[in-house]
């Protein structure tokens, strides 16, 4: 159960080398609910070093080569592999987050998300007050999900690089909450951030994409 990546070179099993994908807009694109200075942080050098941490930690290795999604699944909840799978799902997770936002995004979800985000949660807003509450009671770093779990959306929390893959469901959207992703624009006050992320920029036509609808 794989969500898609747009633009991710990694998924070819042909690349020998991690690599990192450019951004689906541009960097001063989501401004200013996330500013330019962010983003050339948080991907320019955040997201950056997690893709080199990788390829240094597989090098010579047999997952020197792999597609990033099976590097994860096959160090996923291996002691000697933590830092492999740290750092590769942590490169998923970033490509993912980026593709989950969009400029001048919010708004009404497609009619075909819509209508199972009704089904499952009641209505748009409860989904949203359901990732709120996800995003901000994460103690410490993580990420808050959609996801699609045996047919049925829900909303998850994971820690640190963890990500709904490992656990069998299908990522839809997620919103990073490491404080790198907002410190700069909302020092500690992470609840404005998600907000704002939810109001104005949170892509549902890639959900949507994800689900198949």
């Amino acid at each position: 159960m794989r969500a898609r990546l747009p633009r991710n070179p990694q998924r070819e099993t042909t690349v020998s080398n991690i690599t990192l994908p450019p951004l689906p807009f541009a960097e001063n694109a989501l401004d200013p609910v996330i500013s330019a200075n962010t983003l050339s942080f948080h991907y320019g050098k955040h997201h950056k070093a997690y893709v080199d941490n990788l390829n240094k930690l597989i090098a010579g290795t047999p997952l020197e080569g792999q597609p990033l999604e099976k590097i994860i699944l096959e160090s996923a909840g291996k002691a000697d592999k933590q830092g492999v799978f740290n750092n590769a799902a942590q490169v998923w997770n970033h490509t993912f987050f980026w593709n989950s936002l969009k400029p001048n995004g919010g708004g009404t979800p497609p009619a075909a998300l819509a209508q199972r985000i009704e089904r499952d949660f009641g209505s748009v807003d409860n989904l949203k007050k359901e990732l709120l509450t996800a995003a901000t009671t994460q103690f410490g770093s993580g990420w808050a999900w959609l996801a699609e779990d045996n047919g049925k959306l829900v909303v998850l929390k994971t820690p640190n690089a963890e990500l709904p893959m490992t656990q069998g469901k299908k990522a839809l959207l997620t919103i990073d909450v490491w404080e790198h992703a907002y410190y700069l624009d909302y020092q500690n006050r992470r609840p404005d951030f998600v907000t704002a992320v939810l109001d104005k920029l949170v892509n549902w036509q890639f959900a949507a994409d994800n689900l198949g609808v």
